[in-house]
């Protein structure tokens, strides 16, 4: 059949080549194509007549969308328009018997190539067995190291021989064509050159199907699937690369240049929707078992960015694979000669973009998991850095990750030209975004810097074995560091937040006017927390009050229990546990401050020798001090101040035992019991108040009669202290003896001898 053609474009540039007058004859006889023409002139026209519309710099993406729609649709009209008309004006029974003799011997000639590239493939499979089952043997020998090695070395070589023996049917093909059936010119037909070419192509595709998907030897698959998954797979993928590549790559051309280009579009668009309604089918069966198989492969991945990408990917990979071949398949129809560099493009782009986030994201995972390690020197001077550390570099890496995940995201949609990232980095918006991005990160950074820095400061001063800080200053200096440090942290949080907040466009001078405001009325309302905080500050630079002092401050005395900037809290001898406020403290007694002193104070009886008597005190004292439980406390001799006072029953003997901090309660409540032993065992009185009885007298100095009976003491017992022959406390006898004396005197009254008055 004769060859038609096409109409040539409308807007042929200046100095283009021109069609000659036979082409432009041929072109005018032909009426789908004049009809064609006469459209094609008189959409230009109307386009010119109408007002060109003003050209914007930005289009938006539904603009976009719609506009590829819009053309899409019209090219397909006029395409299934234009095959319509060729498919009316074919008429077979104008073809001469010499049309019909040349098209038989074509049709022969063809299947005489096909039958010999077949035939040749077949043999040079069967040939290649051997090897085939031999190096699947290789491969799967059990017990043997390296097996995923040998798998790949086994898998690449034969998939080179595969390709050797379809180079040899597309040879043999070739040498048919040439020597066989050509003209002796050196030139074949077009049909056939366009087979061998597609059975080349076809069958190099088949064997990297072969290389994840090969069904006879398992050995030689290196996709860990089971067999009938790899035949199920294998088949489909053939027909499928079959089906397509001989259609567009043989049927189509044909038609082309045999019955025009507008119905080779049409074959060529049954082509693809066959091949995509297929695609699908398969994608449905398949939905499931891809789904476990990559939710499986999610849970051995960990948590990280490939994990999630895997867990997302198996709920909707149907849905991304079924809008790719859609896409691929609209493209194939509309921009046939653009639409595989496009898409193979976009592609690479996607899969490059989404390994490399993979691969990132793995290195950050690994990040996080190990943490961040200090040497054991610097781990004892600063304990708590490792942990702030690790507190905070996470969070910083998963921020990362969540960046890496957004520029893979765009990377993607600029190879599928949907947003052109690398164009809008380079411009100015771009270039403003990422530079307050760069600020508000670095901003961030150096304020945790500056908080760390200051945060492990404060760890070594409070730190006792690298500050050298005694541990009785340690709650002072705890408690002034710790005020410093969170005024520090407020600082920093206010000031980043202002710089980030400046930074994303926010106008700070309204909250800059406002926290001025409420920081001068919380002022004037708190004032008494003011003082305290103030008073506080200034009695914990004096090192007036530690915890765990005794102290009395604000008329109570009791134990620090807590001490903040605000407030201390006291807890008394009954237990009763006091909040007493620094405004209310004007003056604080430190009873655990350096040292400390008994002072004990002791009576005797006026005729006691004082010189005895002191003696005796020192070596209570020094008892006291061999006594272990308080030979550590007491840091001094004993000093004796002498007599005190004159009372009005004793003579008071002053002395002072200098002790450790807090110690000098105990060593006086021993010292007491010591000395009181003592005191017995030397037969010195300690005197208490004498009591005189009066009875009475009337005008003539006589007293009524006393009611005294005085019980005469039993004969002793040999061998047995009666209980009545020596009272006993001697201190009553005596007493009680002054007082009959003296109520005798007072009453002058004689008492008979058998006791009774």
């Amino acid at each position: 059949m004769a060859a038609q053609t096409e109409a040539p474009p409308a807007q042929e540039p200046p100095g283009g080549p021109q069609p000659s007058y036979g082409a432009i004859a041929d072109l005018l006889e032909d009426e789908a194509a004049r009809n064609a023409l006469i459209e094609e002139l008189r959409r230009l026209a109307a386009g010119d007549a109408m007002p060109a519309e003003p050209e914007t710099q930005d289009v938006s993406l539904a603009r976009q969308i719609a506009d590829l729609t819009s053309t899409a649709a019209e090219g397909f009209v006029t395409e299934l328009d234009a095959a319509y008309d060729r498919i009316l004006d074919l008429n077979l029974g104008t073809l001469s018997s010499t049309g019909m003799a040349n098209l038989a011997k074509g049709a022969f000639d063809l299947g005489v190539v096909v039958a010999v590239v077949i035939a040749i493939l077949w043999l040079s499979r069967m040939l290649a067995r051997s090897v085939y089952r031999r190096a699947s043997d290789w491969v799967l020998v059990p017990d043997r190291p390296g097996t995923w090695l040998r798998r790949w070395l086994a898998a690449l070589g034969c998939s080179l021989l595969d390709l050797v023996t379809v180079a040899a049917g597309w040879v043999a093909g070739y040498a048919v064509a040439l020597f066989v059936l050509g003209d002796g010119t050196g030139r074949i037909d077009t049909s056939q050159s366009l087979f061998l070419n597609a059975f080349l192509v076809i069958e190099t595709v088949k064997v990297a199907l072969r290389l994840f998907f090969a069904t006879r030897y398992d050995g030689l698959r290196l996709l860990p699937i089971r067999g009938e998954e790899a035949a199920y797979w294998n088949t489909w993928l053939s027909g499928l690369t079959s089906f397509v590549g001989y259609g567009i790559l043989l049927v189509v051309p044909i038609v082309n240049i045999n019955l025009g280009t507008a119905l080779g579009s049409v074959v060529a668009a049954f082509v693809y929707g066959v091949a995509l309604i297929l695609a699908v089918v398969m994608i449905r069966q398949n939905r499931e078992p891809v789904r476990t198989r990559l939710e499986a492969m999610a849970e051995r991945s960990q948590v990280g960015f490939a994990g999630i990408l895997l867990g997302t990917l198996a709920r909707v990979w149907h849905i991304i694979m079924i809008a790719y071949l859609s896409v691929l398949a609209l493209l194939l129809i509309i921009e046939p000669e653009e639409a595989l560099s496009f898409m193979i493009g976009a592609t690479v782009q996607t899969i490059v973009a989404i390994a490399a986030g993979i691969l990132l994201s793995a290195l950050v995972d690994k990040a996080i998991a190990f943490g961040v390690r200090l040497k054991p020197e610097m781990r004892s001077q600063f304990p708590m850095l490792e942990e702030r550390l690790n507190a905070f570099v996470p969070t910083t890496l998963k921020v990362v990750r969540i960046v890496i995940a957004l520029v893979v995201a765009a990377v993607v949609l600029d190879a599928w030209k949907v947003f052109d990232f690398f164009a809008w980095i380079r411009s100015d918006s771009g270039l403003l975004v990422l530079g307050k991005i760069i600020t508000i990160a670095l901003v961030l950074l150096a304020a945790f810097a500056i908080w760390l820095f200051v945060s492990s400061w404060i760890e070594y001063r409070l730190n006792l074995q690298t500050s050298g800080v005694l541990a009785a200053s340690m709650a002072r200096q705890r408690t002034l560091l710790t005020i410093f440090r969170n005024a520090l942290t407020v600082v920093l949080v206010v000031l980043a937040v202002m710089i980030t907040l400046s930074e994303l466009g926010v106008d700070i001078g309204p909250l800059l006017a406002g926290a001025g405001v409420l920081g001068l009325a919380v002022g004037f309302g708190a004032q008494k927390l003011v003082q305290d905080v103030i008073t506080g500050v200034f009695i914990q630079l004096e090192n007036a009050i530690y915890t765990g002092d005794v102290v009395t401050a604000a008329g109570t005395t009791g134990v620090v229990e807590k001490l903040t900037i605000r407030s201390l809290g006291i807890r008394d001898l009954s237990g009763t546990y006091h909040i007493v406020p620094f405004s209310s403290v004007d003056t604080v007694s430190n009873f655990m401050r350096g040292f400390s002193y008994h002072v004990g104070e002791y009576g005797v009886a006026y005729r006691e020798n004082i010189d005895e008597v002191i003696e005796v005190m020192k070596q209570a004292f020094e008892e006291l001090r061999a006594n272990p439980d308080y030979s550590d406390s007491i840091i001094d001799d004993l000093e004796v101040h002498g007599v005190t006072q004159l009372a009005d029953s004793s003579v008071n003997v002053r002395i002072r035992i200098k002790t450790l901090p807090g110690q000098q309660w105990g060593v006086g409540r021993a010292y007491n019991a010591t000395i009181k032993k003592h005191f017995d065992a030397a037969g010195i009185e300690i005197p208490f108040p004498h009591v005189t009885l009066y009875f009475g007298e009337d005008k003539k100095g006589s007293a009524p009669a006393a009611p005294i009976k005085i019980i005469q003491p039993s004969p002793p017992v040999a061998g047995k202290k009666s209980d009545d022959a020596k009272p006993s406390n001697p201190r009553r006898a005596k007493v009680s003896k002054r007082k009959s004396a003296q109520s005798s005197q007072e009453n002058k009254t004689d008492i008979p001898s058998d006791g009774e008055v």
